[in-house]
């Protein structure tokens, strides 16, 4: 079955880094468009990034331009971001998603939280 795990989010201070990977299985990875999204407290699930299908373009939220970075690895079937300069408005579920015409998977997330 589809499956998207995600790992590496954590507790870090302000200023701080991290990386997130997304795990895919049981869907052709190479053909999917795929993005990270997040959600905090009371708000609604926004885009952070999203990556095309060969890894060619790539595209980030305003708030999060030179400070995160998308990749992917096709032969892994593996997706990151590279979170650098951390502050604590970027606490959030971090979700990871695969997407193709009218096809979307979702991962169960992983918690980022930036505080000191």
């Amino acid at each position: 079955q589809v499956q998207l795990v995600e790992s590496g989010g954590g507790l870090v201070q302000p200023g701080g880094s991290l990386r997130l990977s997304c795990a895919a299985s049981g869907f052709t990875f190479s053909s999917f468009g795929m993005g990270w999204y997040r959600q905090s407290a009371g708000k609604g699930r926004e885009l952070v990034a999203d990556i095309s299908a060969n890894g060619w373009r790539t595209s980030n939220a305003d708030s999060v331009v030179g400070r995160f970075t998308i990749s992917r690895d096709n032969d892994k079937d593996m997706l990151y971001l590279q979170m650098n300069s951390l502050i604590p408005e970027d606490t959030a579920v971090y979700y990871c998603n695969a997407h193709c015409g009218s096809t979307n998977y979702w991962g169960q997330g992983t918690q980022v939280t930036v505080s000191s």
